[in-house]
């Protein structure tokens, strides 16, 4: 991560510990001397992807935001081009005058994915069903990497499960969709809380859910002062 990041600087990194109980937090701690931009948050509890996503960026100082997991599985490297495309597309939003300003979103593709036969059956088809009913124009809604603009992620409405659908989400605010192909590597730490089964349903019921709220939001395409 130091590695990957250095040409960024100054950056930090806010790591997010969600209530666990091993020893995730020592050795976040020590990291630090290879890392001093390194921050970390942690949680009296567990309470899931989504908050975590939110606890560090609402912490967190910079304009634009990358997300990544902890699992080793992402690699940081992809990062500087991923910021390289958004602030690209963002000085086109500008030059276009693009209503309220939204930046773009940034998804981090993953076309050759370092897991088990089931776990890519079971992406592939939650994907696809998110991206049918949704029409997000997304094919790996659910990558972890991500890369936006702090603000246009904290006016979206919280909800456990949000991270699974911030390409239909971000573009209903506005924001335009870039989709970047990145490597995916073999888990190194950790191993999912989520079997196939639950998370086919819990996937179904959200996206029902998200269905209704894009329905209920209401939102001008420019607003002007007199």
């Amino acid at each position: 991560m130091a590695e990957a990041l250095a040409p960024l600087r100054p950056f930090e990194v806010v790591f997010v510990n969600d209530g666990s109980t091993d020893n995730t937090l020592g050795a976040l701690l020590a990291a630090r001397a290879m890392l001093p931009e390194l921050r970390v948050l942690s949680h009296d509890r567990r309470c899931g992807k989504t908050a975590s996503l939110r606890t560090g960026i609402e912490a967190a100082r910079g304009e634009w935001i990358a997300t990544i997991d902890g699992d080793g599985q992402d690699d940081p490297r992809e990062i500087l081009p991923m910021l390289a495309m958004a602030q690209e597309g963002w000085g086109e939003a500008i030059r276009a005058n693009r209503p309220r300003g939204a930046g773009p979103l940034v998804v981090g593709v993953r076309h050759k994915r370092n897991d088990n036969l089931s776990r890519r059956f079971a992406t592939r088809f939650a994907n696809g069903l998110r991206r049918r009913l949704l029409n997000d124009d997304c094919p790996d809604t659910g990558a972890p990497m991500k890369l936006f603009r702090r603000d246009d992620f904290l006016r979206l409405p919280p909800f456990e499960g949000l991270h699974r659908f911030l390409p239909a989400l971000f573009r209903h605010y506005g924001s335009p969709l870039l989709l970047k192909p990145v490597h995916h590597r073999a888990r190194l730490h950790g191993r999912s809380k989520y079997t196939n089964l639950n998370r086919a349903v819990v996937g179904i019921r959200d996206t029902m859910g998200v269905m209704w709220l894009r329905n209920r939001i209401r939102r001008p395409d420019q607003v002007t002062e007199s």
